[in-house]
């Protein structure tokens, strides 16, 4: 009996025991186990601040062309920081999908994609002071510099350019030259046209809504930067000053675009499923020989090459032929793949730490040949590729032009592509017309933007 009693004090005494060190441990124990995470006092976690759980940070893009790329950085990132997880997220429409993230609270971290109200909104951190700069080249910065905080809100880490990719052994086979004006482009296409059957003149993705966009952004608003200079250009888009604009006018830049659109059109020098064709499949045609002539940047150089390297060689480059009497070809020479932090960032170290390591040097260089395109870094050197002398041809021979980030938030670079996807199967009648529902779009969101 004695024995018995004295193994029963000892398991008492071994609960106890045990029962006291759970309690220590608990805060503990709930950081590293689904099971204990289950039983921990929430109050004395928040206290604490202990848990293992890695930070993550959302990155948001519409870069199509580096999604694979950076998906590898990323996972090289994440692989030697185990306490961060980078996670890209992708969309075609990024520009308008962005506003819905502000607007759900659903906000990522890092976003290639920025716009002057957001900017003005504050919506992005100042990156002015980062050290980055030291190393990027001073005209880069320039074109990253807000006009009217003088600070920069992104950093871009290459240099690009666009233009009219052209197939070279098409246009040495019918004696074509490097068009100056629309209406010489137009009798170009149509040579092309009538000696090459299975060969498309002009091909575009309409599909994807930013390309028409682009058309805008580099022909149509290229009229106005060349006429106002880069920094009056930003200014008046700013501001909306129509006295400088002239969106809606006779012989305005719009109504030029729309005019050369439509007349293009008319003459059935673009594909026949313009409005149902994919980025995809004009870099496809072009690459196989099955497209004359393409609209793109040198964001598009890898995937052409990639699909058929035979091109090497036989790619043409140069400016987008002028579309009014008093102006000359244009060419985008302008900064590229460019980084925000939001302000809503509950991160904002751990979102530059992914930046400190997407922008080294050996990092820069497997991006700027990924991409075919010039590092905007200083210290980068690399082999980005075949069309350099292409390239410096072109801009000698263009007017050089930014990017458009001064549209109102409320009117983005799709939006504007939709537009061109309604001129094109004819719900604006005429030219003029066009330009008048531009204006008219153009200024409701610059109101609505400016409330």
């Amino acid at each position: 009996m004695k024995r018995t009693i004295k193994l029963l004090v000892a398991v008492m005494m071994i609960t106890v025991l045990v029962g006291g060190c759970a309690k220590t441990e608990d805060p503990v124990v709930a950081t590293n186990t689904d099971e204990a995470a289950d039983t921990v006092n929430d109050e004395v976690a928040v206290e604490t601040g202990d848990s293992s759980d890695p930070i993550t940070i959302k990155f948001f893009t519409g870069k199509v062309e580096t999604v694979d790329l950076m998906n590898e950085i990323i996972s090289e990132f994440n692989a030697a920081n185990p306490g961060i997880i980078v996670e890209q997220e992708f969309q075609k429409d990024a520009s308008n999908v962005i506003k819905v993230k502000f607007a759900s609270g659903d906000v990522p971290d890092i976003t290639t994609v920025v716009t002057q109200d957001y900017i003005d909104q504050g919506k992005y951190l100042d990156l002015t002071n980062e050290v980055w700069w030291d190393r990027i080249d001073p005209a880069i910065r320039d074109l990253c510099t807000d006009v009217k905080s003088g600070n920069q809100y992104r950093v871009a880490s290459n240099m690009t350019m666009a233009g009219l990719y052209y197939n070279k052994a098409i246009f040495e086979d019918l004696g074509l030259g490097e068009a100056v004006t629309w209406s010489e482009f137009e009798d170009d296409l149509t040579q092309i046209k009538d000696n090459y059957s299975d060969v498309t003149p002009f091909f575009m993705g309409g599909k994807d809504s930013w390309m028409l966009g682009h058309l805008i952004e580099f022909m149509a608003h290229g009229v106005i930067k060349q006429e106002l200079g880069i920094t009056e250009s930003k200014v008046a888009l700013l501001a909306n000053d129509d006295s400088k604009l002239h969106l809606g006018d006779v012989g305005g830049p719009m109504e030029s675009f729309a005019a050369a659109i439509i007349s293009t059109r008319d003459k059935g020098l673009f594909n026949s499923d313009f409005l149902t064709a994919t980025y995809d499949n004009q870099i496809e045609a072009f690459a196989m020989g099955k497209a004359a002539v393409i609209s793109q940047g040198m964001w598009a150089l890898g995937g052409i090459l990639e699909m058929n390297p035979e091109m090497t060689g036989n790619i043409g480059f140069m400016p987008y032929p002028a579309i009014t009497p008093d102006t000359k070809p244009v060419i985008l020479s302008a900064e590229d793949s460019a980084y925000a932090i939001t302000t809503d960032s509950e991160h904002p170290e751990e979102a530059k730490k992914f930046l400190d390591y997407l922008f080294q040097v050996d990092n820069m260089v497997r991006y700027s040949e990924f991409v075919k395109s010039p590092s905007a870094f200083t210290d980068v050197s690399a082999d980005w590729g075949p069309l350099k002398d292409e390239v410096a041809q072109a801009l000698s021979a263009g007017i050089h032009i930014g990017f458009t980030n001064e549209s109102p938030s409320g009117f983005s670079g799709d939006d504007a592509g939709r537009m061109v996807q309604e001129l094109f199967v004819g719900e604006y009648a005429t030219s003029e017309e066009f330009a008048i529902a531009y204006k008219e779009v153009w200024d409701k969101a610059w109101s609505a933007s400016n409330e």
